[in-house]
């Protein structure tokens, strides 16, 4: 419960706020009246997110952290004290990272890829940008085009660093990349490739055949009727490409790129055809 979100009932109506049924282990929770909607009754419920305040009390808030506990999120350090950093968290109190938990020393202003997590020791919500403790700790169980979820959470010189379904290490290359990207996104993608180093390569279009569209897959349906192999190329004339596939040359050419990039087709002089995979 603390540090997600959970659907709790109103017990009870207070001048402060509402109280809600937190069960056996934590009694009743506090909803400020800050947090409280328009026309909410008693036995109503309410989906809110279970925290710490300041003074390590269970209380409720309807406003939406920047993660719950088990997730990754990129945050700015609001503060820096003797004991640690402290994050925008978005909520009323900001996220502890400890200096032990930092990677590198964390610097006010500056915005970090972190994990959050419930400390066992304190049972307060913490965070750590050691990534590497937290991920990679499973073997990768993936199919080639099997959809992840994605969090961007560094650059490198052959693309973005990314961590895939919560649990992998990802790497995300610039020939993959279709659209802005930056520190923090997520989005869904699609797995590669499994290396032998357990690192998993991705990409935000879904790889073979699945993935096709447009004059591709116009292209890669006409050469499947055909056998698989067709003796047309990009250096067939414009007026022979246009009566087999009813398209310029320039969209043929455009087309047959995807298709080859995708390793769906092997474009020779003489033509085209299926690749074996």
């Amino acid at each position: 419960m603390i540090g997600r979100y959970n659907k709790l009932r109103v017990v009870k109506e207070v001048d402060f706020g509402l109280y809600l049924d937190g069960g056996e282990e934590y009694g009743e929770i506090l909803l400020p009246t800050r947090y409280v909607p328009v026309n909410i009754s008693v036995d109503d419920e309410l989906e809110v997110f279970i925290y710490l305040d300041s003074e390590d009390r269970v209380i409720a808030t309807t406003e939406q952290p920047n993660a719950c506990v088990d997730e990754f999120a990129f945050m700015e350090v609001k503060s820096v004290n003797k004991i640690g950093a402290f994050l925008d968290w978005g909520l009323m109190k900001d996220l502890l990272v400890p200096f032990s938990e930092q990677d590198e020393k964390m610097i006010e202003g500056q915005s970090y890829a972190v994990y959050v997590y419930v400390d066992d020791a304190s049972k307060r919500i913490v965070a750590t940008s050691k990534l590497y403790t937290v991920l990679n700790n499973i073997l990768p169980e993936y199919e080639k085009g099997q959809e992840v979820d994605l969090f961007v959470y560094d650059k490198a010189d052959i693309g973005y660093k990314v961590v895939v379904n919560n649990l992998h290490t990802g790497m995300l290359y610039h020939n993959q990349i279709f659209q802005p990207i930056k520190l923090g996104d997520r989005f869904k993608g699609y797995v590669q490739n499994v290396r032998e180093d357990d690192k998993v390569d991705v990409s935000l279009r879904r790889t073979g055949v699945e993935g096709i569209e447009g004059h591709a897959a116009e292209v890669l349906e006409i050469l499947k009727a055909k056998g698989g192999s067709m003796d047309v190329s990009d250096k067939s004339a414009a007026e022979y490409i246009y009566k087999v596939f009813s398209m310029s040359k320039k969209s043929f050419k455009r087309a047959i790129g995807t298709l080859y990039k995708q390793r769906i087709i092997t474009i020779e002089d003489d033509g085209i055809r299926l690749t074996q995979e």
